[in-house]
């Protein structure tokens, strides 16, 4: 008694094509998503803006603390050297300064610091700029000179 029987005829092999209609379409809806998020993702817009003779941009001059930091470490506050507890305590009272002015602004940091200053010690003046409420810090570079080819 057989349970099975033998097909004379064979049943359909397997398909060994790709269907890549799918893959074409998935690659369509991202090419699209890419070409309408692509200029939203540039921050900056370069503006020829007009030049105007006689407006002020406001009227009480910019408000700075300035630092420096020399190759060997030392901080200086406005040109003359301070050390860090010294510095923490001028920045503080700068900022209760400013904070009786009544403006809501603290002046910002202008940070100089030499080439060969390690990372470390410019963070450790960040920081007690920080501890002050100074959150606003710029720090002041040179041009870089082009070179001269020959």
């Amino acid at each position: 008694m057989a349970f099975g029987r033998f097909e004379r005829t064979p049943g359909q092999a397997p398909m060994s094509d790709i269907n890549v209609t799918p893959l074409v379409d998935v690659m369509m809806v991202l090419l699209v998503i890419f070409i309408i998020t692509a200029p939203l993702m540039v921050s900056a817009l370069k503006l020829d803006l007009p030049q105007a003779e006689g407006g002020q941009a406001s009227i009480a001059p910019p408000r700075f603390v300035k630092l420096g930091i020399n190759a060997q470490g030392q901080v200086f506050l406005d040109e003359q050297a301070v050390s860090l507890e010294a510095l923490a305590q001028a920045l503080n009272a700068k900022a209760t300064e400013a904070a009786a002015r009544g403006t809501g602004e603290l002046p910002e940091i202008q940070l100089r610091a030499d080439t060969a200053v390690p990372y470390g010690r410019v963070v450790e003046v960040m920081g007690l700029a920080q501890q002050a409420g100074m959150t606003r810090i710029g720090f002041v570079s040179e041009r870089k000179q082009p070179s001269v080819r020959p």
